[in-house]
């Protein structure tokens, strides 16, 4: 089968080489020229581009293909030809053609101008392929840059784009097994709320809660009660577990479970991963206030026989270095050497606030000492 490069060519000639190329590969596109113009001719070329994904045609045909639709000079293209080009690759078959649309769309994307909107249906898309190949970090690597990369049109994508791609890198983010990234994109997501529309967020709520509860790498989550969205779902059992996840220790979560077994199995929850992150959050707040601790009284606290402490100390709690410490085997106590706060509230912040105060004291004291020997008159040595 021919290969077209459509290079060197006019544009008049480039329209009869991709319409004569998709008749080749059994679209059924006309080879006259549309007597409403050149926008019009793309149309329809583009209406019929996905033929050739099923059709014997090699990658790198097909990439050929595509890369010159994308190459046409239409002026500044119509967000309808780009958003109709935009959802044929998006349809694309993924397992064979995924990765050469991704280059297509990424082609598209750094040749339109930085000021057209219509750039974020372009990366939209460019998320959708890329998270069905498994490639979303070559096209996502953190809020700051996909705002630096979108916010350039005039204007910019709206509160409402913005919060749909948002969805739609958090679901891809997990799919990828990028659970960090896809809690701080939900995070992101909830900030773009504001009281009068908070209401309107309950089920991006909802999935940022069970998100972090679920994620096996996220301990710390009070600064999720602080987020308007989250704020609303007061008084519902998904708060009240968030709540428990915050502050509680071990027992309070199994009473809650107890008595609302149906509602952790309706969310997606695993009741024994749970009460594994609940022990060790239990360890860390128990740690805030002991310097150090028996095995006995954790053990006890944490719900452990007597032959898992030390198995939990060494290959859970100090493995997710949230708590710093050293065990003594004859003694049978943990010496805690230091530990990451499980909320930062009023009374962390004066903690923080008194030590600053101390080290800048610290700090006046031995600039003053330095002066002092600085200026020190010089003593002439004894005859």
């Amino acid at each position: 089968m021919s290969v077209y490069t459509f290079l060197e060519i006019d544009v008049n000639s480039q329209i009869e080489e991709l319409r004569a190329h998709l008749k080749e590969v059994g679209a059924e596109i006309s080879m006259e020229r549309s007597v409403k113009g050149l926008e019009d001719d793309l149309h329809k070329i583009i209406g019929v581009c996905d033929t050739c994904f099923s059709a014997d045609c090699s990658e790198h045909d097909i990439e050929v293909l595509l890369n010159s639709i994308v190459s046409v000079p239409v002026g500044e293209k119509t967000e309808s030809l780009i958003l109709a080009f935009c959802e044929k690759l998006a349809k694309a078959p993924s397992n064979r053609l995924g990765s050469v649309c991704l280059r297509v769309l990424n082609l598209l994307f750094q040749a339109l101008p930085e000021n057209l909107g219509v750039r974020y249906h372009v990366y939209y898309t460019m998320v959708q392929v890329s998270g069905q190949i498994g490639m979303i970090d070559s096209v996502y690597q953190s809020v700051e840059k996909l705002r630096a990369t979108l916010n350039t049109a005039q204007p910019p994508p709206s509160t409402e784009q913005m919060q749909q791609l948002f969805r739609l890198l958090h679901q891809t983010l997990l799919q990828n097994k990028l659970s960090d990234k896809a809690s701080k994109l939900m995070i992101e997501l909830l900030g773009t709320y504001t009281t009068e529309n908070a209401s309107q967020a309950r089920e991006d709520a909802h999935r940022c809660i069970i998100a972090s509860l679920a994620d096996p790498h996220t301990y710390i989550m009070d600064h999720l009660l602080s987020l308007k969205p989250v704020k609303f779902l007061e008084g519902e059992l998904i708060h009240d577990l968030l709540t428990i996840f915050v502050s509680e220790k071990l027992p309070g979560y199994l009473d809650f479970y107890s008595n609302h077994k149906e509602f952790i199995s309706s969310i997606g929850l695993d009741h024994e991963a749970n009460i594994r992150k609940m022990r060790l959050l239990t360890f860390v707040q128990m740690s805030e206030t002991n310097s150090e601790m028996s095995f006995d009284l954790i053990q006890q606290e944490l719900q452990l026989g007597q032959d898992e402490v030390e198995e939990f100390i060494i290959s859970v709690a100090l493995k997710t270095r949230l708590v710093t410490a050293r065990m003594d085997q004859s003694q049978r106590k943990v010496f805690i050497t230091s530990v990451v706060h499980r909320t930062f509230g009023k009374i962390q912040w004066q903690v923080l606030k008194d030590t600053l105060s101390q080290w800048k004291n610290n700090l006046t004291l031995v600039k003053e000492s330095m002066h002092t020997i600085v200026t020190a008159p010089l003593t002439p040595p004894a005859p």
